[in-house]
């Protein structure tokens, strides 16, 4: 694992003497945004932004990243307003600061085609995931599944795999993510790797916001759905007629669910052996991916490459010749 120099690892303020490192070039920044829901703890983005700094990342955040309405981290207007400066900043890494639901009913709202032309490398996960797909949908350009600010690096702990996975992802250094994946079918395959949280996939079925890829790397995670409402979204993506039309479905993590005595059996392996049968594409197992604390930052709207060999799952991000 490589990591930038420390010694650019510091936010500089007015106060501080400029230091000038003509040796390695200086490290890039991310701008904090939030989109979707508000930011309970404002100091859960100091600790963020202090070990952003200690991977090498300036970081700046936007002037309504804390703003609060209703349940949302702003009202709709300041929101939006977030998104645009994001797109006009210095800093080329524009993450959110945490997802909830919010971004679904400023779909509209959002100028896309300056979203990609600002060249913006952009970052989230969970309500985010509709950003990256009506991006993608509407423009082609890719943006990525990973972190967020909160969750992630303002946890108590932060996981040091997924910050690793993170900077080396940004720094386009990631070739391979490789992953335990015991009970995958055996697929060797490319395809542009799309996906997210399945029930913000799910949300945009039948909307101009839905990528239209065929012969696709589809991944799908989610929190708190039981099995069965997993199943009923996938048999909404079967019916729409998307699943079919992809290379392989890759299962990050579906967490924190609860099941019924009348269940009676019935749970996650279940909905796979229904989706594989029902389905008949490979279906690929144990992506490190998800409301989970270890979690890879995957590149949405990006050819990559699939194949499982001997109990593993690996995942071609960079082709690097």
């Amino acid at each position: 694992m490589t990591h930038a120099a420390h010694d650019h690892a510091h936010e500089h303020t007015h106060d501080d003497h400029e230091h000038h490192h003509h040796e390695h070039p200086s490290p890039a920044g991310i701008y904090l945004i939030s989109p979707s829901g508000a930011v309970s703890d404002p100091l859960s983005i100091e600790l963020a932004r202090q070990r952003l700094g200690e991977l090498g990342f300036k970081t700046a955040v936007d002037r309504s990243a804390l703003a609060v309405h209703e349940r949302f981290a702003g009202t709709d207007k300041q929101r939006l307003a977030g998104i645009a400066r994001a797109l006009k900043q210095k800093h080329p890494i524009v993450m959110a600061t945490r997802g909830g639901y919010g971004l679904s009913r400023l779909l509209p709202a959002i100028d896309w085609a300056a979203v990609a032309d600002s060249g913006k490398i952009f970052i989230g996960q969970s309500d985010f995931t509709v950003f990256s797909l009506a991006l993608l949908a509407k423009t082609g350009a890719s943006s990525f599944a990973g972190p967020t600010a909160v969750y992630d690096f303002g946890a108590k702990k932060m996981d040091d795999l997924t910050a690793a996975l993170f900077a080396e992802s940004m720094r386009r250094e990631l070739e391979v993510l490789s992953f335990e994946s015991p009970d995958s079918d055996a697929v060797d395959e490319r395809g542009i790797l799309w996906g997210g949280n399945l029930a913000m996939v799910a949300s945009l079925v039948g909307t101009s916001y839905m990528p239209d890829i065929d012969g696709g790397i589809l991944f799908l995670e989610d929190i708190a759905e039981h099995p069965f409402r997993i199943e009923r979204m996938l048999t909404q993506l079967w019916h729409a007629g998307i699943l079919t039309r992809q290379k392989a479905i890759v299962l990050g993590r579906f967490t924190d669910y609860r099941l019924a005595a009348h269940d009676n059996g019935f749970d996650l392996p279940s909905v796979i052996a229904w989706l594989r049968t029902t389905v008949k594409v490979p279906v690929v197992t144990g992506l490190p991916y998800g409301h989970t604390r270890v979690k890879a930052t995957l590149p949405i709207g990006k050819q990559v490459g699939i194949a499982t060999e001997d109990g593993m799952a690996h995942l071609l991000l960079e082709e690097h010749s």
